[in-house]
């Protein structure tokens, strides 16, 4: 009996062991002070990016527009905040649905507290994962804002941001970055937001320019900037707060954080100095607003690939997309269609560059969790990152384009011709951002 009783114990030892083993080798999760500070420092930059936007945007428009335009930017962040509480977070990232939408079991924010989430943010709260996200979910239709400058109601433009958020931008999200999307599933690379951000609001730009039509004049008419310091300083915040874009997508404070700053800045200034060159030859003067629309289209080309690629590569990428998106720009008119402030030009086309450089360029020496691209000898990568971007661009520009259809057979898209002509900021807000 007592040999019985021994050997039954022996055994009961020796099965609870490995359970103990998994348990040492899986600990809980635990928030890391310095990846926390560094997400929430980032959520605060991508922030900074909106009025960031609106401070570029206003420069490029015409004086009686300049506070109309930068209201679009502006009012993103508390409705696009609201949204993204409520219903939009949980659409984007919560549970996954057929590989398409997350469902609402997050709404709210019921179950998204201060501890971390394993599948997301296994160093931080749960909540920073949240809020550095949401800021892109702001930041993203603004930009597309920029397609319609000077002529679109602004009650009409509150209903297209609720409306874009959420049926364009949340599965968009999903897709890419949710568990379960059926874009990370099938191995696309979006580090921070080439399919997601760019891809996304340049396609839709190019949509809202063709339904929403030409601005009164254009192109017969100049329709000049009327100030390039303002938008300066809005290049200079965007710059800037890019760091937080990029490099905070690593979601701790690390290797590829510092790998995704280095190659945002780098390609940025290869962007900047192409754009200006390529416009120097062609126009024979370089100019401020194309030096830093050329940085711009910088930030945006690295976007995907920032944590995947190294230095000389992120060169490579900015210098390309300076002067393709400087051709895209210069394109437009030829092809009649009029994105005002050039959000396809620069967006759409340099998203759509990034995002197929990250498959050339990525490489695991850089981040582990990435694949090596075809400059690596594995071509499969290209393959998949030209169905992201096919993907991203139809699911764009089709859900924008019958979007501001519905809107614009029921409450009508563009101010009435009295209204564009007197400007959006005294029409539609009752205000003037001069004096004089």
């Amino acid at each position: 009996m007592v040999r019985r009783l021994f050997t039954a114990l022996v055994a009961i030892s020796l099965s609870v062991i490995p359970a103990f083993a998994d348990e040492a080798a899986a600990p809980a999760a635990k928030v890391d002070s310095g990846d926390t500070t560094w997400v929430l420092v980032s959520a605060a930059l991508v922030l900074l990016m909106t009025p960031g936007l609106a401070f570029f945007y206003g420069g490029m428009v015409r004086r009686k527009n300049v506070l109309g335009t930068m209201m679009q930017s502006f009012v993103a962040i508390p409705v696009i905040s609201i949204q993204w509480v409520l219903i939009g977070y949980s659409l984007a990232f919560g549970p996954d649905v057929g590989h398409f939408i997350g469902d609402l079991s997050w709404f709210g924010l019921n179950g998204v507290g201060l501890e971390p989430n394993a599948d997301y943010a296994p160093t931080i709260p749960h909540q920073a994962f949240m809020i550095f996200q949401m800021m892109f979910a702001v930041i993203t239709p603004a930009v597309v804002s920029g397609a319609f400058a000077e002529r679109m109601k602004f009650t009409s433009f509150l209903l297209f941001l609720l409306l874009w958020s959420t049926i364009v931008y949340d599965p968009l999200a999903h897709w890419v970055w949710g568990v379960g999307g059926w874009i990370r599933n099938m191995g696309g690379l979006d580090f921070a937001g080439g399919f997601v951000v760019e891809i996304n609001s340049g396609l839709a730009a190019l949509a809202a320019a063709i339904v929403i039509g030409k601005r009164r004049g254009w192109p017969h008419e100049p329709i000049m900037p009327h100030n390039l310091t303002l938008m300066l300083v809005g290049a200079a915040l965007l710059w800037f707060g890019w760091f937080g874009f990029n490099a905070g997508s690593a979601v701790a404070s690390g290797t590829v954080a510092t790998a995704a700053f280095v190659a945002t800045h780098i390609a940025t200034a290869g962007a900047a100095l192409s754009w200006t060159l390529v416009e120097w030859k062609h126009r024979g003067k370089p100019t401020m607003l194309g030096a830093a629309s050329g940085a711009v289209a910088g930030l945006v080309a690295i976007t995907p690939a920032a944590g995947f690629v190294g230095p000389l590569p992120a060169l490579f990428i900015g210098l390309i997309a300076g002067g393709i998106c400087y051709g895209a720009v210069v394109g437009k008119s030829r092809l009649g269609y009029d994105d005002s402030l050039d959000a396809f030009g620069v967006h759409g086309i340099g998203g759509i560059w990034g995002a197929f450089a990250t498959g050339i360029f990525a490489t695991t020496a850089v981040n582990a969790a990435a694949a090596n691209g075809a400059f690596y000898g594995n071509m499969k990568l290209m393959a998949v990152q030209t169905i992201g971007i096919a993907s991203a661009a139809a699911w764009s520009f089709i859900g924008t384009f019958a979007i501001l259809k519905v809107i614009d057979a029921t409450l009508g898209l563009r101010v009435e011709p009295d209204e564009e002509e007197q400007g959006l900021d005294l029409t539609q807000h009752g205000e003037s951002g001069y004096l004089m």
